[in-house]
């Protein structure tokens, strides 16, 4: 699930060449996430990875994530079955 979560933000991915000749990517969906490379490609890796730094730590400080092409990653509470 977490693949299919990561190639539906990716495709969210937009990408811009800045002044520097660098190239700068986000995921608007996923908030404070971005990467920088020296080619597009080299820019999409890093972003890729980022999310998937941004994904663990997410989880794990128990923020909530946002939900993208239907995949919700976030924690679902556990209802007591009623006696």
């Amino acid at each position: 699930m977490i693949t299919q979560y990561i190639k539906a933000a990716m495709r969210g991915a937009q990408y811009e060449l800045m002044e520097n000749g660098r190239w700068f990517a986000t995921i608007p969906a996923c908030e404070c996430l971005w990467a920088e490379g020296a080619d597009v490609e080299s820019c999409r890796e890093e972003l890729e990875s980022s999310l998937e730094d941004w994904i663990l730590l997410g989880l794990h400080l128990g923020h909530a994530l946002p939900v993208i092409s239907g995949i919700d990653l976030n924690p679902q509470p556990a209802y007591a079955e009623a006696d």
